[in-house]
């Protein structure tokens, strides 16, 4: 992917006056309109007056789609009875740990990491153990420190890919070495978050837990529609889980809600059908805010990032601009407050389990974000518009 010259970044033309006074690099969603093929099918569901509620596991055409899409991810084993549609991947996430967590469990979390893990874990019953990586080693996971983090009250072993929010993703050899470490004990799922699976910018695809051995059946995956397929609103999401496993969280979502809506999951059907190509649109529509970005970090004194090859954000190390404070949580929480008041707003690193750090997305409008990154650089380094 070739960056955009530093001087594009550098020599910015002044603000619109119509930029809002505070732009947000904070939102996990993107500015992506509902693909027309899934607001028509789900239009066709409604007045076709497929409203009345399905199966609370969800419609079988659309488990049978998500299955098929598994098969030619090298998951022949899948069937529509591992699937769980649910009320978006967060619904389905909480279903999983609600059904296998018990108290006193632990779950090995690789940090940093997407900042609503810990509480669903603390709401299902268990115990968020980080386990924290380092910038540079490229955040790279090693089976020799998750063999060590394990301990007889470990329960899970949760990692999302591509991960939220460094961007990093783990491929096939890699996670091949993790899950010798995990075969290794039966007692342990392993779930992978796999909602940013089709936002990645690497030579091959990003690989999916159901594609590897899984000889003891601890292998357990979400995902969802509003990040790799535009569906943002419409709450969709699904866990893919052994058949027994997946009926027990069927089980909790029928005791506490009901079914996706219907025309819901016939836009969800119609958007895995034409995935690829609504992919393929989304990664043209982002390489250039993407390359914008990466110039804007490069040329920022001071400032850090590991390239991030998936999801829609970057994560930029800020820690020599932290202020004095009692503590790195408090110092960071500053930083980010500095950098709103300045007009920008951005993810705190600690939340993610990285105070100093900051998840900026560039899933916006390019003129909408290169103003942003001249109002970063503003607040941290005091650079001055010409002509003010």
């Amino acid at each position: 992917m070739a960056y955009l010259p530093p001087d594009s970044f550098v020599t910015m033309p002044p603000a619109a006056a119509d930029f809002p006074e505070v732009i947000s690099l904070a939102s996990g969603y993107g500015n992506f309109a509902t693909p027309a093929v899934a607001a028509g099918r789900a239009v066709a569901a409604i007045q076709a007056g497929q409203l009345m509620p399905g199966p609370v596991e969800g419609l079988l055409l659309l488990r049978e789609a998500i299955t098929a899409n598994y098969h030619r991810q090298n998951a022949p084993q899948i069937t529509p009875a591992h699937i769980v549609v649910t009320p978006g991947a967060k619904a389905a996430l909480f279903a999983l740990l609600k059904t296998i967590l018990r108290p006193g469990d632990e779950v090995v979390v690789p940090t940093p990491n997407w900042f609503g893990f810990g509480e669903l874990i603390t709401r299902a019953g268990g115990t968020m153990r980080p386990l924290f990586l380092d910038p540079a080693d490229d955040y790279a996971l090693r089976p020799e420190v998750l063999e060590t983090a394990i301990t007889p009250r470990t329960r899970l072993f949760l990692f999302t890919n591509p991960n939220n929010p460094t961007g990093r993703v783990y491929h096939q050899a890699e996670l091949e070495a993790l899950l010798s470490v995990t075969r290794r004990h039966p007692e342990i799922f392993v779930l992978s978050d796999e909602i940013y699976n089709l936002i990645h910018f690497g030579a091959t695809p990003v690989p999916t837990l159901l594609s590897f051995p899984d000889p003891h059946g601890q292998h357990l995956v979400v995902n969802g529609f509003s990040k790799s397929l535009a569906l943002i609103g419409w709450g969709v999401g699904y866990l893919v889980a052994p058949p027994a496993l997946a009926q027990a969280a069927a089980g909790g979502q029928f005791a506490t809600g009901a079914a996706v809506p219907a025309p819901n999951q016939h836009a969800a059907l119609a958007a895995t059908e034409h995935s690829a190509a609504i992919a393929h649109d989304l990664l043209v529509r982002l390489a250039p805010t993407r390359a914008l970005l990466l110039a804007a970090l490069s040329v920022l004194p001071g400032v850090d990032y590991v390239e991030p090859e998936g999801t829609y954000y970057g994560f930029a190390d800020l820690r020599q601009f932290l202020p004095a404070a009692q503590s790195s949580a408090e110092a960071s929480a500053a930083l980010v407050a500095q950098l709103r008041a300045g007009g920008v707003d951005v993810v705190d690193g600690a939340s993610c389990g990285a105070p100093g750090f900051a998840r900026i997305s560039y899933a916006l409008p390019e003129p909408e974000l290169r103003e942003a990154l001249w109002r970063l650089q503003a607040v941290l380094v005091g650079e001055k518009r010409s002509g003010s």
